[in-house]
């Protein structure tokens, strides 16, 4: 049986009154990258100190290789738990050259200085610091300095290596550069990394297992995959990008959810693992990129079109079977219902208020008939008041219940 390299049990810690961790528990092992995931605020920061020691847990415990490393009577040093950090700003010594930021840690454990050069040199490959061992760090740009925090966490071979939103001070084509090739390099090494972020779009890229945050406590663990396409709840899916919301009621449950939003009955999914009664108010949230727009001319002939077909593929296999004409005008019926909402897409009526170009896409908004403001992607500007209908598939609807936007 595979055992964690950290636990987290229970636990919690309040500054005053205000509880900034409350219940958190979880298992690292050995060679995984983890991402925590969540909004400021979310306890994410505190989490971080507190598995360093740079703080301590007032409930709960942590543990190391199944050694306690915390609790609300003691707590190991911070150099003493086998881990090191990369902190936010990087924090190298301004007065050292690159090779000497590395060996620090070499040195403080007394190794051979060959040994150290020798152990200095594989990372200055592995991280394309070659020719920069002289430098000091007000010489090096950014992602080089990065790479220089990065070598000297690695340079003792920790059983834990944490990461601080280490790419928040980076421009965007750096963030997306350093993000792929430290998955690569940790991966590769084997490491095994507990990295804080605020950016979805790096947890994706780097972890194995992705801990969404809320107010001090645990959403969802799961995958990358998982937490995209099932978000746990509301605030998850917010999160991960599912910027609009709609309010409605709901209808009926059967492995898909839907629910009556201005009139449309929306078909989505809920992963919150909570039972969703019909007639409550729910929230139905998707990804501005997950709808598709048709005017109201295109979808009119989309559905003459599709109408047309379902009744004559319906005719011709029950002409092929029976004759019955109950059950042909009723199986007609049935099919025009389901070519009505676009091969399985809910469609729903909107109008569009603006359209705003962001490079690679329009981002139109839009209102439904009752006003409720949503918005879509576009390769093409939408005039304002054009009328038409949004297709949403139903794995792209995600539906929860009121209660859970806490």
């Amino acid at each position: 049986m595979r055992k964690p390299i950290l636990e987290a049990v229970g636990l919690g810690k309040r500054y005053g009154k205000q509880a900034a961790l409350q219940g958190v528990g979880f298992e690292v092992y050995a060679g995984e990258i983890i991402s925590v995931l969540g909004p400021s605020g979310c306890g994410k920061s505190t989490l971080l100190q507190l598995i360093a020691g740079l703080a301590q847990p007032d409930e709960g415990e942590l543990r190391m290789r199944g050694a306690v490393i915390a609790n609300a009577s003691r707590s190991v040093p911070p150099e003493k738990r086998g881990m090191n950090m990369v902190f936010q700003d990087y924090a190298l010594w301004p007065h050292m050259t690159v090779f000497d930021n590395i060996a620090y840690g070499l040195r403080r454990q007394k190794k051979a200085e060959a040994a150290i050069r020798a152990e200095i040199a594989e990372l200055v490959r592995l991280l394309h610091l070659q020719g920069l061992e002289d430098r000091l760090p007000p010489q090096l740009s950014g992602g080089q300095q990065q790479r220089v925090a990065i070598a000297r966490a690695l340079a003792t071979k920790p059983d834990l290596l944490l990461l601080d939103e280490p790419l928040s001070n980076l421009d965007m084509r750096l963030r997306i550069e350093m993000r792929a090739e430290m998955a690569y390099l940790f991966r590769r090494l084997g490491t095994t990394v507990f990295h804080v972020t605020h950016d979805p779009d790096e947890a994706f890229s780097m972890a194995d297992r992705i801990i969404i945050m809320r107010a001090g406590g645990i959403d969802q663990i799961d995958t990358p995959q998982t937490c995209y396409r099932r978000p746990a709840t509301r605030s998850a899916a917010l999160l991960l990008g599912a910027g609009n919301q709609l309010r409605g009621r709901a209808l009926r449950q059967d492995g898909y959810v839907s629910a009556l939003v201005d009139g449309v009955e929306i078909h989505g999914v809920t992963a919150s693992g909570r039972e969703i009664v019909p007639g409550e108010e729910v929230s139905v949230l998707w990804r501005p990129d997950a709808a598709q727009w048709r005017s109201d001319s295109v979808y009119a002939k989309e559905r003459v079109e599709a109408v047309t077909s379902a009744r004559t593929e319906t005719a011709a296999a029950l002409e092929a079977g029976s004759n019955s004409n109950g059950r042909e005008a009723g199986a007609i019926a049935a099919a025009e219902t389901m070519a009505e909402v676009s091969d399985g897409a809910t469609a729903l009526p909107v109008r569009i208020v603006h359209s705003v170009f962001e490079g690679g896409h329009w981002r139109v908004l839009a209102r439904t008939a009752e006003g409720q403001q949503l918005a879509f992607l576009h390769e093409d500007p939408l005039a304002a008041g054009a009328t038409g209908r949004l297709l949403l598939q139903a794995e792209s609807a995600f539906i929860y219940r009121i209660e859970e936007e806490g």
